[in-house]
């Protein structure tokens, strides 16, 4: 079984991830259990970039072959915002509750309440960057938060391709989320590439 590395701390997401690729093989670490690497910079302009500059980063740091993702909010009142400063919303060390509060301030009286969250991909292995996917979920935002599951903004966002009735991303099971979620969607397109590419081996 190989050994990858995730990029993050979070024990949910790597539980997620271990359900979806360890049948194909990989034995899934978070950066909690290897030797302490300084954090990686997220300066690039587009998901895209950060999930890959991410991935290099930690890959190199721990030897071992990585998988990181970069993810946010796009908003269409605010042109795009957050962005690829979704977490970063209200500050550099800003709570997720910071952000939700932000973000409807500056939504406050906006009819056009349309969103989407985006999700990148990037694995490295052997060094390089092999495979990369993302993953996009279409929506709209309340103008309060529902819900008590999930984290970030998914209190305030509802998915378009929900089952009725409409519900934030905090009201949905796991199970529900994860089949609608632009991670869900983007993590789909990599275990089916590497399924094949798996099939195709020699």
């Amino acid at each position: 079984m190989s050994r990858l590395l995730v990029a993050t701390t979070n024990a949910g997401k790597l539980s997620e991830l271990r359900g979806l690729l360890a049948p194909l093989g990989f034995e899934l670490l978070g950066l909690a259990e290897v030797d302490a690497i300084p954090e990686a910079p997220e300066n690039g302009a587009t998901f895209a970039e950060n999930a890959r500059s991410k991935a290099l980063h930690y890959a190199r740091a721990s030897g071992l072959d990585t998988l990181a993702d970069d993810s946010g909010l796009e908003v269409s009142a605010l042109q795009g915002a957050p962005g690829v400063r979704s977490a970063r919303f209200a500050g550099e060390h800003a709570q997720d509750s910071d952000n939700n509060r932000l973000l409807l301030e500056r939504l406050r009286g906006e009819t056009d309440r349309r969103a989407r969250f985006v999700c990148a991909l990037c694995l490295v292995e052997n060094g390089r960057p092999s495979l990369e996917a993302d993953g996009v979920c279409q929506g709209t935002l309340l103008e309060q938060a529902r819900g008590d599951g999930g984290f970030g903004y998914d209190p305030l966002f509802v998915p378009d391709d929900a089952p009725p009735p409409a519900r934030s991303f905090a009201e949905l099971t796991r199970e529900e989320k994860q089949s609608l979620s632009h991670r869900g969607r983007a993590l789909a397109v990599l275990r089916a590439t590497l399924s094949a590419r798996g099939a195709n081996a020699p």
